[in-house]
């Protein structure tokens, strides 16, 4: 993984110096509410419903154990001994103290890490595959792009206020699962005719209140290109995104506003001026970079262990797990290993500091020290021995990280919500709670097949809910909690936006709509088919039908929300 330079030491050092004398300031009451806001936004610190929340830039989801073992530190120390990872890759804390912050960010500096662009105006943490140089079809390894990307974007001083913030993916695969549609800007490699790497590049992306998803606007750019191209669609976005309207200001509304022809159009006048200048990347630049993602000293294994498909015989529980948990991987004799963090009861996404040092040691044990953290917020260990499975299976069993329902109901992806978020309408943990309850039976999950359920507390859409084969999004209605529901969403090549499938629903009822869906599934799908194929397949209408006829208990009235 990326190494710091001398450089990078010094000015990580220098911020973290800088913003704690910004925090002495504001609190000696030399700067106002107005004037610190921006100055703790620069650092990744949130004001939330009950306390300030931090986030913790983990660029392209990749994290050393020794980075992994100070977030658990930071849990124990600085927080209430968990620490929550995110859709973006990234890691928050829902609890530090304003005066401690900066000892955070000195402690985070220590071990190459820090909170900077993870909020505000900018450009955001740069996102790629969790599986990323391991996964069988592979193209091409990300990394080494979305490094250069980041040490390009940050502190960049062009693109330090701009209308909103604004997020970059990069997928190097045939199978997408970096999301790059629902981006700002996508980021698709792939090999041309004569093997040369060329990128599709997609723009407009974006959930939020008004959920798009982008467009191509180069379907070939040279790799060569990929900093000089993006500098001229964020220098369009700059100067024409909105500033009066933060609802209206991302980059996805000029899109729309101009059309696709339109708006490259004027990225490729902007282009013109620079397309070749110095931040066109050479090759020796991007092997410079790529020396820090070089394949780890892998062993020469064959695909089978004798021992390895005993115990997948002989234990039931782990051939569930290594089912829906163990991956394919494109050395012979590895596997990489989803640890999930969604046991029925635990909020998705959060790990204990405990939990947190058991996996780096996991790192250590089984995975060249190494570890990544999903777009759908589960931990990962991406090269791990055929013949080690078991003995990790066990003690990550022990230690609550092995529940085996990777891609299935439980595993949702869900935001913080109301519990935590000023901005929220509504709490999303209890919704994924009541769902995971509804459905805590593995063999009942494991029937209904692999299906993606999405819950985000308001518009802003931190849980995706947009793409969710079910989404939840939670709504006020005249001061009260209501949740809508979706269906048909879907991330990957083939993304597509859910549809609502009518008036909301009181949070007691979320779970039992939930069920009624399922039901519908289960009675229409063909042996072939997922969730996601029967709702495209039959349309909303059977679904809406089941769910509106059959009232709950209880129920005196839908809000029309």
């Amino acid at each position: 993984m990326y190494k710091y330079d001398e450089y990078d030491h010094r000015i990580v050092k220098e911020r973290v110096a800088q913003y704690r004398d910004q925090t002495r300031r504001y609190l000696a009451g030399e700067l106002t509410d107005d004037e610190f806001r921006p100055l703790r936004l620069q650092n990744g610190l949130y004001i939330q419903r009950h306390a300030p929340m931090l986030r913790v830039a983990i660029p392209y989801g990749l994290l050393s154990s020794t980075q992994l073992r100070k977030l658990a530190h930071i849990a124990r120390e600085y927080d209430r001994d968990y620490a929550h990872f995110s859709t973006r890759q990234n890691c928050q804390y829902n609890w530090p103290e304003l005066t401690r912050v900066p000892d955070i960010l000195e402690e985070l500096a220590s071990v190459e890490m820090h909170a900077i662009q993870t909020s505000g105006n900018c450009i955001r943490n740069i996102t790629t595959d969790q599986f990323a140089g391991v996964a069988p079809d592979e193209v091409v390894d990300p990394r080494p792009m979305a490094e250069v990307l980041r040490q390009w974007s940050t502190f960049h001083p062009e693109f330090a206020l701009l209308p909103r913030k604004f997020k970059i993916a990069v997928s190097g695969t045939t199978d997408d699962r970096a999301v790059v549609q629902m981006h700002d800007i996508g980021m698709e490699f792939y090999r041309g005719a004569n093997n040369e790497l060329l990128i599709k590049l997609w723009v407009g992306g974006g959930l939020g209140r008004t959920p798009i998803l982008g467009e191509v606007i180069q379907e070939a750019l040279p790799w060569q290109h990929a900093i000089t191209y993006c500098e001229a669609i964020i220098r369009t976005y700059n100067r024409w995104g909105r500033r009066d309207n933060s609802y209206k200001a991302r980059i996805k509304i000029l899109v729309k506003a101009l059309g696709i022809e339109e708006f490259r159009k004027q990225v490729d006048a902007e282009w013109a001026h620079h397309k070749d200048g110095p931040n066109t990347i050479t090759q020796a630049e991007l092997d410079r970079v790529a020396t820090h993602f070089d394949a780890p000293a892998y062993e020469t294994l064959s695909e089978s262990n004798a021992a390895f498909e005993e115990k997948l015989a002989s234990d039931k529980a782990f051939s569930n797990w290594v089912k829906r948990c163990v991956h394919a991987h494109k050395v012979s004799g590895y596997r990489a290993i989803t640890l999930s963090l969604k046991p029925t009861g635990i909020a998705p996404g959060d790990a204990t500091s405990e939990q947190m040092d058991i996996v780096a040691n996991f790192a250590d044990q089984y995975s060249f020290g190494e570890l990544r953290v999903s777009h759908e917020q589960n931990l990962i260990l991406a090269d791990v021995k055929l013949g080690d499975l078991y003995e990790l299976w066990k003690t990550a069993k022990a230690a609550g990280l092995a529940t085996p329902n990777i891609g299935l109901i439980t595993d949702i992806i869900c935001c913080p919500g109301g519990d935590f978020c000023s901005l929220a309408n509504a709490p999303s943990i209890p919704i994924a709670l009541s769902v995971q309850q509804q459905f805590d039976d593995l063999d009942y999950q494991h029937d209904i097949g692999e299906i993606e359920v999405n819950i985000s507390g308001c518009m802003n859409a931190c849980g995706h809910h947009h793409v969710g084969h079910i989404g939840v999004l939670g709504v006020d209605k005249d001061g009260s909690e209501w949740y809508q529901v979706s269906i048909g969403g879907k991330q990957g090549n083939d993304a597509s936006l859910g549809s609502v499938i009518g008036p909301s629903f009181a949070a007691a009822e979320v779970a039992g709509v939930v069920q009624r869906l399922i039901d519908v599934y289960l009675e229409n799908r063909t042996p072939e088919e997922r969730f996601i194929d029967t709702v495209r397949r039959l349309g909303v209408a059977p679904f809406k039908t089941r769910v509106y006829a059959d009232r709950l208990p209880g129920k005196k009235e839908v809000a029309n929300v």
